[in-house]
């Protein structure tokens, strides 16, 4: 039974996402401001972590890199629906996914089970050769990617996507695809998601992100894997 800790300061959407999520079978934590949020996740660990932007103590976006700096665990934002700077900026700081209020219980569960499924899946891959690209080298078994030697810190989007274009390197990827094998969205994603960690993988991997020379962004259609 996977646990989900969920950190909002509206009493009564906090108790309406946690009864629908226990009704799908999960257990749930609450917390009501982001400080209670980070004591909690410390003390349960738990497989998924929703955090609301606006709350009262710390900015959701801090609370986004707290976690961030203590786990790959995955993460959804909840935003309002026409807050578009902060979905972009709360993906940025590190975040997998978001949701927009007002909150729609299924869909937000169908998010879920989809992260969810997607750590179990990556989990489960045995363990491939070193797959080495210019100045990279992705080492799968191990969950990490080295740049001349040296680690670098990626969360699991950010990975399974590099993964991604690894594994269909030279080809183009539209962002549709992207959303599907990634984070295994078919008709609920928002191609939104990948341009933003496509920028946040950019300033990673590359010397200079606005310039890019391993994932190249074909005009119109998505972007690839310069082999």
């Amino acid at each position: 039974m996977h646990r989900l800790l969920f950190i909002e300061d509206d009493d009564e959407i906090r108790l309406a996402l946690r009864l629908a999520l226990e009704d799908e079978g999960y257990l749930v934590d609450e917390a009501a401001d982001g400080r209670s949020g980070l004591a909690a996740f410390d003390r349960s660990e738990p497989d998924l972590v929703l955090v609301d932007l606006r709350l009262p103590d710390v900015q959701g976006f801090d609370v986004v890199r707290g976690l961030r700096s203590r786990s790959i665990v995955p993460i959804i934002i909840v935003t309002a629906q026409t807050d578009t700077y902060d979905m972009v900026a709360g993906l940025e700081a590190g975040a997998d996914d978001y949701v927009t209020k007002p909150v729609v219980p299924k869909e937000l569960a169908a998010r879920i089970r989809a992260l969810l499924r997607r750590v179990q899946l990556h989990e489960g891959v045995s363990a491939p050769r070193p797959t080495v690209f210019g100045d990279l080298e992705l080492r799968r078994e191990q969950g990490i990617v080295l740049k001349r030697g040296e680690a670098v810190s990626l969360t699991k989007t950010e990975f399974l996507l590099l993964c991604e274009f690894a594994d269909h390197a030279g080809l183009v990827l539209t962002r549709d695809q992207l959303l599907e094998r990634v984070w295994g969205y078919e008709y609920l994603g928002d191609s939104r998601l990948v341009d933003a960690h496509i920028r946040r993988l950019r300033v990673k991997i590359e010397d200079q992100p606005e310039e890019p020379r391993h994932i190249i962004t074909v005009r119109g259609i998505g972007y690839k894997l310069n082999p």
